[in-house]
């Protein structure tokens, strides 16, 4: 075997080459000890070599000559097994000395950097000083590369940006946010030398009342369209967490619902007076001549107030919500009361109410107890709903649920952790196993589904910020007509008639007129004698069809496939007044829902942790927080892209799991469209 230079002549003195005052500074010491021989084609830093000990020929780099010479085991490698323990100190010596000449050829930390260099950075740094001149030349262009996109500083960042998530517990899905992506990219190509952040004092008052007044000017464009398309006023009201009385104002329209402002009410009295005051101001500050009509909930003042409103403001409407009046109805019939005037309907109705109360027992059973959770969480993938009681139907979301788990809880019930699960109440347990096998009582789940459902379609309908003012006659009497049919298919003739005398007392309405057939609409919405001329003149033309474009074949049959406000743009021209008062009406709510889901931005920002916000800058923030989503939402970017669905739940929101199964209870029933959204995504494996 050939060698080359001093390794030819190296001999297993290790002492002579330990003691030499050169060979610390010597990175690869340990060559000394074997023959080097020719170097493997193809191989990097690999030779043919033969150990100065033992006499044996191997082959590798200089990583596999220190596990032979300094035998250590699980490196490929066969041990020398001719060195005595006093040349082995001697060679582990002389690598320690060599290993720390290496570390002092590296560059100082730089100051600020909380990252320690791994030994790999180690290995590194030592190569582009120690390597071949091809290794020495690669790591050059990879260290220019680096530089050139200044990576070390990119990954400080990202790392302090991390830290800012991890510290404050901030929701990973506000990286989705557009205004912090917007912030970043700003500073990055920007020359902000010196730059800091805005400070505390800044941020809850300078900032804050500028970003108020962009907010406003972002939001000129959508109230000049006030005027030919209308708007409803919404009002609901709330307590904060210091228990002050708040009234939340909101404008609606066909753009979306508009945060105007909250009323602190501390020490007033909320009656018809005092509601009806404050709504005139709100009107008079819109326009009355903007304003279509004004929604609340069905509370005697607020239905008082209404009144007072509409004999000021004729042509104004006070609307109840629509939803708030079917959800009474629906707890009137699945949760009857048993008082004087409400007989009959409790007589008919109380089984739904048992019904209800053993599937409450089901869910309580299981969820209050981790060992019977974490056996029903083998069984199912789903998991079981804590609806609250304030939630729109609440009883039959329960309900719902409970029938998709039904297969689940019955194999769970039926199974051998179920028989062997010791309970000191083997009483309760005996009597949920009971009801889920139960078909009767799972066929009483399925009436109550079925009956239901039309005035819970109705709800999802109307539990929007859609327009859907226009559809709730037609659909009212669908839902009517739906629970009609479902009772009539289950039900004896004599129990038939009783539930169908319940449900008529709550759902019909016997005073409802139509508006086309009641002449003191158009002569509240027109005062003027001239105009209310004009107005029944066109409505003559429109109703009989009788000359003009109403005569064209395209016209009737469009309007029976066309959206109504569509088919009013393309034939209303030869009926203008008409045209516009129908561009108004088919742009506004059904229902206060807006108003009540603000109060879950409210707080959400003015929280207990929170509360020791004025009500005038939680106001500010409120508006500025629920404002810029809703001018976010129009934009096309918020349903796709980075920054789809950021103001949506959990960190990943095409994650079920992880958002929360109680976040898709309230979006399949306040944001339908949204919760579409959500499970096309999870369906088609996108982002």
């Amino acid at each position: 075997m050939s060698s080359s230079g001093s390794s030819a002549s190296a001999s297993c003195n290790v002492s002579g080459s330990s003691n030499s005052s050169e060979s610390n500074k010597d990175p690869y010491p340990l060559w000394k000890f074997v023959v080097k021989g020719d170097k493997i084609s193809g191989g990097g830093g690999n030779y043919n070599w033969k150990c100065n000990f033992c006499g044996e020929v191997k082959n590798g780099s200089y990583t596999r000559v220190k596990a032979h010479l300094l035998c250590e085991t699980g490196k490929g490698i066969q041990t020398c097994n001719k060195v005595n323990i006093d040349d082995l100190a001697k060679l582990r010596k002389l690598h320690r000395e060599s290993e720390d000449f290496k570390k002092s050829l590296l560059p100082k930390v730089p100051p600020f950097s909380n990252e320690p260099i791994s030994s790999h950075t180690s290995t590194e740094a030592t190569s582009v000083r120690l390597g071949s001149s091809d290794n020495v030349k690669k790591r050059k262009s990879n260290n220019t590369i680096s530089n050139a996109f200044n990576m070390k500083s990119r990954d400080q960042l990202d790392s302090e940006i991390a830290r800012m998530f991890y510290t404050r517990g901030l929701p990973f899905n506000l990286a989705r946010n557009p205004y912090y992506v917007s912030s970043y990219t700003i500073a990055a190509n920007s020359n902000l030398s010196g730059y800091k952040p805005p400070r505390y004092n800044k941020l809850r008052t300078t900032l804050l009342c500028k970003e108020k007044e962009n907010v406003d000017r972002l939001l000129q464009p959508i109230k000049a369209t006030w005027k030919t398309k209308g708007v409803s006023i919404v009002s609901d009201g709330w307590s904060d967490p210091q228990r002050r009385p708040l009234i939340n104002i909101m404008i609606a329209s066909e753009t979306g619902p508009m945060f105007m402002k909250a009323i602190d009410c501390s020490g007033e009295i909320k009656d018809k007076d005092f509601i009806a005051t404050l709504l005139s101001e709100v009107i008079d500050e819109i326009g009355d001549q903007n304003v279509v009509q004004i929604i609340t909930d069905n509370a005697s003042n607020c239905k008082a107030a209404g009144e007072l409103v509409e004999g000021r403001y004729p042509h104004i409407y006070w609307t109840p919500c629509v939803v708030h009046t079917l959800n009474l109805a629906m707890k009137s019939i699945c949760a009857a009361k048993n008082v004087l005037n409400n007989v009959e309907v409790y007589d008919e109705c109380h089984w739904i109410t048992e019904v209800h109360a053993d599937a409450l027992f089901i869910k309580n059973y299981i969820m209050n107890h981790s060992m019977r959770l974490s056996m029903f969480n083998k069984f199912s993938p789903l998991k079981l709903l804590c609806i609250a009681d304030t939630r729109f139907a609440s009883i039959v979301c329960m309900l719902k649920r409970l029938k998709l788990l039904k297969t689940s809880l019955q194999s769970m019930v039926i199974s051998e952790n179920w028989s062997l699960y010791k309970d000191d109440r083997r009483g309760q347990a005996s009597h949920v196993r009971e009801k889920i096998l139960d078909e009767i009582w799972w066929d009483k789940v399925d009436y109550i589904l079925d009956f239901t459902r039309p005035i819970y379609d109705m709800i999802r309908v109307c539990d929007t910020d859609k327009s859907s003012l226009h559809l709730v006659y037609e659909r009212w009497d669908i839902m009517v007509q739906g629970v009609k049919d479902a009772i009539y298919k289950k039900e004896d003739f004599t129990r038939k008639n009783g539930l169908m005398r319940s449900q008529d007392e709550l759902l019909q309405v016997p005073t409802m007129k139509f508006p086309h057939k009641d002449y003191n609409v158009f002569r509240r919405l027109f005062q003027s004698p001239d105009e209310r001329f004009k107005i029944n003149t066109e409505f003559a033309i429109f109703s009989q069809k009788s000359e003009g474009i109403f005569l064209n074949i395209d016209c009737m049959y469009d309007m029976a496939l066309m959206d109504a406000k569509n088919w009013w743009a393309t034939y209303g021209s030869q009926v203008p007044m008409l045209q516009n008062l129908a561009y108004k009406l088919l742009g506004q709510p059904s229902s206060s829902s807006c108003s009540e889901r603000n109060w879950s931005t409210y707080k959400f920002i003015h929280s207990c942790t929170r509360n020791k916000f004025t009500p005038k800058r939680a106001q500010d923030l409120v508006y500025i927080h629920n404002n810029l989503r809703l001018l976010s939402r129009r934009s096309e970017e918020y349903t796709k892209g980075r920054s789809k669905l950021w103001d949506v739940g959990g960190d990943e929101h095409d994650n079920l799991g992880e958002v929360g199964i109680l976040e898709m209870a309230e979006l399949s029933l306040d944001e339908p469209e949204m919760e579409s959204m959500i499970f096309d995504d999870v369906l088609d494996g996108k982002e």
